[in-house]
């Protein structure tokens, strides 16, 4: 079975269509995360800190839902036809897509699968988005 690519990213970071829409990665599978979690940067301990810190991970792990998405990834990462790429996104790509990113990869290496990562903005700074007028 091929490696499974798992990418996070950041939908404030994304090329847009012609109408304005973000562009994803492409995957089998894009699991956005912006309404679904609730953003970890609330606890301003890590706001200088990306997903690939232990300390941002438990803070995602435990909110609520996050562990039940998790399970679900893992399920669906090591179905018999296996998907090639599974791409998660948050509002930056920084702390919750980078978290389940990379707790999500040890659970599939831990039953066996092989697996990329790549995560296409957790390096950047911490968007603060401005509201509109």
């Amino acid at each position: 079975m091929t490696p499974l690519r798992l990418i996070s990213f950041g939908y404030l970071h994304l090329p847009t269509d012609s109408e304005g829409r973000p562009i994803p990665p492409a995957a089998d599978r894009v699991e956005d995360v912006r309404d679904r979690l609730r953003d970890p940067a609330a606890a301003r301990d890590i706001l200088d800190l990306d997903g690939l810190h232990p300390r941002v991970q438990e803070i995602v792990l435990n909110t609520a839902g996050a562990r039940e998405l998790i399970d679900n990834l893992v399920d669906y990462a090591l179905l018999p036809a296996g998907p090639k790429a599974i791409a998660i996104g948050c509002a930056g790509g920084k702390h919750r897509a980078a978290s389940l990113v990379e707790i999500t990869a040890r659970q599939v290496r831990a039953r066996g699968r092989e697996v990329e990562v790549k995560h296409l903005h957790a390096h950047l700074p911490r968007v603060i988005r401005i509201p509109e007028r």
